[in-house]
């Protein structure tokens, strides 16, 4: 008996996933799948020619399935993953960015994974370290020579050479640590650790090199921004959305003078005023409140316990007020390590959506640096007072990412394609959602409500004004100038924050556009879907929302019928 179209797909997208893992050992690990712990991805110059090749030839053999006669479950799966490896080969051949960006080399994720997820006993997890660590070096090498002769990015160097040296505290510190709880992994840590350490500071020097040398004019930078056509084919890859690269800045740049005029309107509310009829009345009405909401701020020393705190708070008020199904899976509030700063403030990072084993969720906030000046520490904190901490951590945690890919991970699918290549723009879309949400419901954050709302839609105007940074830096030119005026007087940002974000643009390229395109996606699938069923109390509308994985929008639509 021939086999049905959603065998043959099942069994062709377990043998394309099976063959990624061996190439992306790294990956895998973060998955929650560890037969390849002890394992670097190949990314010398001949290990990048060989996945080009693969990758060819796998999408070529996934084209060739029958998707009509599919399963509608199978169906968005076989397009999730025929999107992933588009965006894998534009990447590889296209984009190229593995020649510019020394910083995608750092081996320090795929180590610090190792240590951070309890998911097997911390010797056994220190074994796969050390495979790990041996092939450092040589990994290392590779990079050099792939790199030797190419101009490349100026910003990426820098943040290569503070991550890699974040690498090198974590073989430091953090290791030490794990191997006070697993002294019988020492002998194995001890025999390539050294050869390692010596490689990273090798390679560290070279970066150091490469940045003097551009900085001298012996050497050419690169241009951190991809260009327009390049943007243009990224940000549909990544985003996977209806909308194209100018439809989405232009509904952006409409919705920056939309959501002006809801905080102007907000200011004036919460100051019991009549709403001032010049727009730079308005403006200062709002930064006049958004200053006196910012003398509530924490500090380094209590950042962690505020957000711990807030936390317990949101998971009550969800609660109470029946928004949506809440989990009691396990999480903790930690400091961002050393290796992942330099682009992002808060991240919250859950156990792999194929992990067997019960591990927390991890959401890690960065601390300010030691070397920061007391201006720059007061201004970040003034950015990031109490009342915006809470509607951080609604983003991050409750009702945003921590209680969604909880939602997530209870998914069952045929293929384990939808966990493994969740939608970027979705997961961050309901997140957004989610703090305005809890807005509306009345959520009081630090004792004043009116005070969430004033930080969620300044984080509402962060949002779209990061859409057209994306947009406008990669694929029109925008100047530094040009940007920081935006985010500081469009936007009501402390210069910190907006320099901070100015770094982002030009390290990253398509994720700033996630939040605001996944956020008006999900907006409006919740809209459609209770126009859809009036009946359905909200909680069961936000339920059905999280109950199919985190695919892009456009596939829940198919899949709700919407």
């Amino acid at each position: 008996m021939a086999d049905t179209p959603d065998i043959t797909f099942e069994r062709l997208a377990a043998d394309i996933l099976d063959e990624m893992w061996q190439r992306h050992p790294d990956t895998a690990t973060v998955l929650g799948l560890h037969e390849h712990d002890a394992e670097l991805p190949d990314g010398s110059a001949a290990g990048l020619a060989a996945e080009s090749a693969w990758l060819a030839r796998r999408a070529a053999d996934l084209a060739g399935i029958d998707t009509a006669g599919l399963s509608a479950q199978n169906r968005v799966d076989a397009a999730i993953l025929a999107t992933e490896l588009a965006s894998m080969r534009f990447q590889l051949d296209e984009l190229r960015e593995h020649e510019w960006n020394p910083a995608e080399a750092n081996p320090g994720m795929a180590l610090y994974t190792l240590l951070a997820r309890d998911y097997a006993p911390a010797a056994d997890r220190l074994a796969s370290f050390a495979g790990r660590l041996a092939a450092v070096p040589a990994a290392l090498a590779a990079n050099r020579d792939l790199l030797a002769g190419k101009p490349l990015s100026r910003i990426h160097l820098e943040l290569a050479v503070g991550q890699f040296e974040g690498t090198v505290d974590l073989l430091r510190g953090e290791l030490d640590a794990a191997l006070a709880d697993a002294p019988g992994a020492r002998p194995a840590i001890d025999a390539v650790r050294p050869a390692a350490l010596e490689a990273l500071q090798e390679h560290i020097a070279w970066l150091k090199e490469r940045l003097a040398a551009g900085d001298a004019g012996e050497e050419q930078f690169r241009d951190p921004r991809i260009g327009a056509d390049l943007f243009a084919r990224k940000l549909s890859l990544t985003l996977n959305a209806e909308s194209d690269a100018a439809a989405i800045l232009a509904r952006a740049e409409a919705d920056l003078e939309r959501v002006t005029a809801e905080i102007g309107q907000a200011a004036a509310d919460y100051e019991g005023v009549d709403l001032p009829a010049s727009a730079a009345d308005r403006s200062a009405l709002v930064r006049g409140v958004l200053n006196r909401l910012a003398e509530a701020a924490p500090d380094s020393d209590t950042i962690l316990e505020v957000a711990r705190t807030a936390l317990l708070g949101q998971f009550a008020f969800v609660r109470e007020h029946d928004l949506v199904t809440v989990y009691d899976d396990p999480y903790e509030v930690v400091a961002m390590p050393e290796i992942n700063r330099g682009v992002a403030v808060a991240y919250c990072d859950p156990p792999g959506p194929l992990e067997t084993a019960e591990v927390q969720t991890i959401l890690a906030i960065s601390p300010t640096p030691d070397d920061w000046t007391a201006e720059r520490v007061d201004s970040f904190f003034r950015e990031y007072n109490l009342h915006m901490v809470h509607n951080l951590m609604v983003h991050e945690a409750m009702p945003g990412h921590l209680l969604q890919l909880q939602h997530s991970q209870r998914f069952q699918a045929p293929t384990t394609v939808r966990a493994a290549m969740w939608s970027g723009s979705f997961v961050e879309g309901w997140a957004v959602y989610a703090e305005e949400a809890m807005v509306r419901h009345g959520y009081p954050g630090y004792g004043n409500p009116a005070g969430v709302r004033m930080q969620q839609l300044k984080m509402q105007l962060r949002m779209i004004i990061n859409t057209i940074l994306d947009g406008r830096v990669h694929g029109h030119g925008m100047t530094e100038d040009e940007a920081m005026t935006l985010m500081m007087e469009r936007g009501f940002q402390e210069e910190g924050e907006a320099a901070g974000k100015w770094r982002r643009a030009l390290l990253s390229s398509a994720q700033l556009s996630t939040y605001y395109v996944g956020y008006t996606e999900v907006a409006d699938l919740v809209r459609d879907l209770r126009a859809a069923h009036p009946d359905w109390p909200e909680k069961r509308v936000h339920d059905m929302v999280l109950a199919h994985g985190s695919p892009a929008v456009r596939y829940l639509r198919e899949l709700l019928e919407v």
